[in-house]
């Protein structure tokens, strides 16, 4: 963990469009400030899935502000943990930090029908991290 009190994780996959952004959104959304939050992509797209725009929307989460951004080896030594959900060899190592594996299905080019399995699966999974850090997650403000 870092020398702060709050934790800092650190999703990623390869165009920051749409697991990433799914993982950071329910992260937020949950854990508040007791968690810094981040999300990058090893290659970003040029703007957020719309049916992962459409997905969360459906579950009281807004990210239409969000933007995909770079992945930067000084944003992996910033965090204490590491999520990676398919961005291969394209995320730097940085010894001393946790890196976790979600292997989710890509939601790219997929509709809101085929989005919501995906979403379920990373809340749960964020559940369980908030669990893991000792955070007792917020109640759903949907």
């Amino acid at each position: 963990m870092s020398t702060s009190a709050v934790p800092s994780v650190l999703f990623v996959c390869v165009h920051n469009a749409g697991r990433s952004q799914m993982g950071a959104a329910f992260l937020t959304h949950l854990a508040g400030d007791r968690v810094q939050v981040r999300s990058a992509g090893s290659a970003p797209a040029d703007a957020v899935n719309p049916a992962v725009v459409d997905a969360l929307a459906e579950v009281g989460i807004d990210i239409r502000a969000e933007t995909p951004k770079v992945l930067t080896a000084a944003a992996v030594q910033a965090c204490d943990v590491v999520i990676t959900m398919g961005c291969g060899d394209a995320c730097p190592y940085v010894p001393g930090k946790r890196y976790l594996d979600w292997r989710l299905e890509d939601p790219a080019g997929q509709g809101v029908a085929a989005v919501r399995p995906i979403r379920d699966e990373i809340e749960r999974r964020v559940r369980g991290l908030l669990t893991e850090l000792g955070i007792e997650p917020a109640a759903w403000r949907s």
